[in-house]
């Protein structure tokens, strides 16, 4: 899939991997529709890319919003082809302690915006791209989901974190399947620890720790890297159904 001169959308694309992810897209000619709940920080970073991007506010888990921010980017030159859903919170606790079990509604907050929430810009952005006229090669677009490591070695306290991220994983080779008929390809990546704002928060020294751990590269990965692989993904018709593992050979400890 061609990315110049095509439209863009990248959900949760405000901050951290999915700004990257916007930056890159239209760095390489993409029209870049920008939706988060963030509006600030989505809005200033539309400007700075200037022309062939905007901003849309969307929850991802409302069906209104994000339907919005697709109709947006399908009325780009070129239509809706490529979209990035990049949206996620984490919540750190215990399945039960002591004091009581997981709260319940911080598990369904978190299942909400990372699985729900992704499943509800993957189903409206591919229901746009039908009406796509197919490329050279039969495709119609492209959606990237955003996974994580803590899918398969999901670490102590990671349970709400982890149960939605293995959600997006599970249903990346039956999305793939249902879509192929139609030309249109859905993959994830699986990073591991990003220098992202979920990590902005904890102590510099920390942070390095974490670096550390990582076989190779022994740094926190970057945003720009995680950009690049989901631009090649777009670029390679090949890869289809697959959970890309972004992580540096890194399998996380229990804690």
């Amino acid at each position: 899939m061609r990315i110049d001169g095509t439209g863009a959308l990248v959900v949760g694309g405000a901050s951290g991997l999915g700004a990257a992810t916007a930056r890159a897209l239209h760095a390489r000619g993409a029209h870049v529709v920008v939706a988060d709940v963030d509006a600030d920080r989505g809005a200033a970073l539309a400007a700075a890319l200037g022309e062939r991007a905007r901003f849309i506010a969307a929850d991802v888990t409302r069906a209104d919003d994000v339907d919005a921010a697709v109709a947006a980017a399908a009325a780009a030159p070129g239509g809706l082809r490529i979209s990035m859903q990049c949206a996620g919170i984490a919540h750190g606790e215990r399945v039960a302690r002591a004091r009581g079990p997981h709260g319940l509604e911080a598990f369904e907050q978190v299942v909400a915006v990372n699985l729900v929430g992704t499943f509800n810009a993957l189903r409206l952005a591919s229901a746009a791209m039908l009406a796509n006229e197919p490329d050279d090669a039969g495709e119609r677009g492209v959606c990237v989901n955003t996974a994580s490591i803590a899918a398969y070695e999901g670490q102590i306290g990671q349970i709400a974190y982890a149960a939605s991220k293995g959600g997006v994983a599970a249903m990346t080779l039956p999305a793939a399947r249902d879509l192929a008929g139609s030309g249109i390809r859905v993959c994830a990546i699986a990073p591991g620890l990003f220098d992202t704002p979920l990590l902005a928060g904890l102590p510099a020294d920390a942070r390095a720790r974490l670096g550390e751990s990582v076989p190779f590269p022994a740094r926190l990965g970057r945003p720009e890297e995680f950009a690049g692989l989901a631009c090649h993904i777009v670029e390679n018709e090949m890869l289809n159904g697959e959970v890309i593992r972004l992580d540096g050979a890194l399998r996380m400890a229990p804690r």
